[in-house]
């Protein structure tokens, strides 16, 4: 297939070549329904710059700045997202591209608050964020707003926002893919209990999207009409997890299976490897090491995964195609939504 040109496209649009290159690459003024026409026709012919050839004759060095929670012993999720960055990287070579790292404490919104103003200080061209407190994050892109710098969520959507583009899970649907795992291999009678590990469940976007579309599956189509039961708990400590969860397993016998909304789920595993309750189906997220130690021994049955370093690799390329070749990316590109289980886990 040959490639398309801008020739191409302005000979669709019926404008000429020079008014399509102004609008391409953000040059001059063009009407606005010309503007649209012919970004829509360039989207249909599915446009690609050449970039190479644009890398060897700009000298524009593009600054990124990316804010995400930092990785640990118990937050080993966010340790996958900066190879995405690297290997993204890697392939825009040619150009001049610098990346300037920012790192909160997941669920610390005063550290959070902190970063963002550093992030401001810094002034890069784009940044890439994971928007995890919801309150704080959208007062974040209020300023990023009125000071005209373009940004991207990964792994969290925020509504009323003026964020670029989107890369991540539909949450509310992969809480429903998790429902239907825990419901097809439980009794209808069952109770299940839903695990929400955050410290403010209330401004986590993607725990409460992701809750919700489990409790939707059950009110729509499932079959399990035992109890829902939801618990919080607010750190990962061997401690605070048994005592909240001693005592609801202990009044509930009937309990049955039970959904970790985040990627913590080797903490509960960790908890029931320990207890006498060893005949509970559990299903949580993502493919970290841990999480898959413990379904390699059969305490965790289904992990589901957002590809969290192509979320990340994504997310430079699309800002950066936006900022240097004006390309409009989608609102949201959604990550396919992985279900892994013992059979296929050597593959992640």
């Amino acid at each position: 297939m040959s490639r398309i040109r801008i020739k191409d496209i302005a000979k669709k649009a019926g404008v000429s070549i020079g008014t399509v290159d102004r609008v391409l690459h953000n040059r001059g003024e063009v009407a606005v329904k010309t503007r649209e026409t012919i970004l829509r026709i360039s989207r249909e012919m599915h446009y690609q710059p050449n970039l190479v050839a644009r890398a060897l004759t700009t000298k524009k060095v593009y600054s990124l700045a990316v804010l995400f929670p930092r990785g640990g012993a118990e937050n080993t999720y966010w340790q996958k997202h900066p190879f995405g960055i690297k290997k993204a990287m890697r392939e825009l070579q040619p150009f001049q591209v610098e990346v300037r790292y920012f790192y909160f404490e997941l669920h610390n919104e005063s550290d959070f608050l902190a970063r963002t103003q550093e992030v401001l200080k810094f002034n890069p061209d784009g940044v890439i964020l994971a928007p995890i407190l919801k309150k704080e994050s959208a007062r974040f892109c209020t300023n990023l707003d009125s000071a005209g710098i373009p940004y991207i969520f990964i792994d969290t959507f925020i509504q009323d926002t003026n964020n670029l583009s989107f890369i991540g899970e539909d949450a509310w649907q992969s809480g429903r893919v998790a429902a239907s795992l825990i419901d097809f291999g439980l009794l209808p009678e069952k109770d299940i209990l839903i695990v929400n590990i955050a410290k403010d469940l209330e401004n986590t976007q993607h725990l409460n999207r992701r809750n919700q579309g489990f409790q939707s599956y059950f009110m729509d189509s499932g079959h399990n009409k035992g109890l829902k039961i939801s618990v919080e708990i607010p750190s990962t400590s061997r401690e605070e997890v048994k005592e909240k969860l001693d005592p609801i397993l202990k009044h509930h016998s009937n309990l049955g299976g039970i959904y970790v909304s985040s990627a913590k789920t080797h903490v509960i595993a960790r908890y029931l490897e320990q207890s006498t309750f060893k005949e509970i189906i559990l299903v949580g997220h993502e493919m970290t090491q841990k999480n898959i130690g413990f379904m390699k021994k059969g305490i965790i049955q289904f992990l589901i995964g957002q590809r969290p370093a192509e979320q990340a690799e994504k997310a430079l390329k699309i800002m950066f195609d936006y900022l240097a070749n004006n390309q409009i990316p989608d609102k949201k590109e959604h990550q396919p939504i992985d279900i892994v289980n013992t059979e296929n886990g050597m593959y992640f």
